[in-house]
């Protein structure tokens, strides 16, 4: 049985951080039904330094999952116990906070060694995955996944990176964590046709980055993204032009939520509870993080 498309995110932009230009496809407590377990997609980008130098300076996360995916440029991050790493293109971070992460993200062009520039163009995703209850508080890890350990298969008009998940028969490079999540990077020439086949109950998502999709009929243009039903267990993807799209899977936790920013937790007393660890400077319960 088909899933349905239920529900198109259009998406806004706006800034954030230091003032950093990009487009919130979806992100609130108000969409969470539409998209439990995932929280927030943001689409970064700009040709121009000033939309994107300036970064996102130190900020705490709890509670959650955060997953960028570079496209072009690079990302320097470094959190308070002074873990440091830098995301080229192509490489993704899969960061589980659990009980507590300060860290800053700052983008930045590419350049040769000599400190040339070589393309002052930026572009990625920042993909935030709810962690259920059990998980809130768990120790915080780090997964550095590289752009040429992420698996890649292509044919009749389609090539699809598998960060997570299994696609068709090849699995992601991430199989971390507890929950069930795919996530793919697909790309597809004009007239291609993709058939994915979702487990029952699972929430789909698909963003159009470039060109336009067709499912059941209905056309999808680039910066939106589709919810699907719960109900069903197949979606049939076609293209008439050149079009790229991410694709997300995963099973609701349909937990009660509650959101300050960049905490997302259970009860407003376990927001209450990070606040305060905030300002009592114990927000970090574990010095050590697990570098994966």
């Amino acid at each position: 049985m088909y899933k349905i498309a239920e529900y198109m995110f259009e998406g806004m932009e706006t800034r954030d951080g230091a003032g950093v230009k990009l487009r919130r496809i979806f992100g609130s407590q108000q969409t969470v039904k539409l998209t439990d377990p995932f929280l927030l997609l943001d689409a970064f980008g700009s040709k121009n330094p000033d939309d994107y130098l300036a970064g996102f300076p130190w900020h705490p996360h709890r509670g959650i999952e955060t997953v960028t995916y570079a496209l072009k440029g690079k990302v320097y991050h470094r959190d308070s116990e002074d873990n440091s790493g830098t995301i080229y293109p192509g490489d993704v971070q899969w960061m589980t906070a659990g009980s507590g992460i300060f860290h800053e993200e700052m983008p930045k062009y590419m350049e040769d060694n000599a400190g040339k520039i070589l393309d002052t163009e930026l572009a990625g995703f920042q993909l935030w995955i709810n962690l259920p209850a059990s998980q809130k508080m768990s120790t915080p890890v780090y997964r550095s996944l590289k752009s040429n350990e992420i698996p890649e298969i292509s044919g009749d008009g389609i090539r699809v990176r598998v960060i997570a998940g299994k696609y068709m028969k090849v699995q992601g490079i991430y199989s971390g964590g507890t929950q069930d999540i795919s996530y793919f990077h697909i790309s597809m020439d004009p007239e291609a046709q993709i058939k994915y086949i979702s487990a029952e109950n699972y929430r789909v998502i698909i963003y159009i980055i470039s060109g336009s999709i067709k499912i059941s009929g209905n056309t999808f243009m680039a910066g939106n993204a589709v919810s699907f039903s719960l109900s069903g267990d197949e979606i049939d993807v076609y293209t008439d032009v050149s079009s790229e799209i991410l694709l997300m899977s995963g099973r609701p936790l349909n937990e009660p939520v509650y959101w300050y920013g960049p905490i997302v937790m259970n009860t407003r007393e376990q927001i209450e509870e990070a606040i305060n660890d905030i300002n009592n400077n114990k927000f970090v319960r574990e010095k050590h993080p697990v570098i994966d």
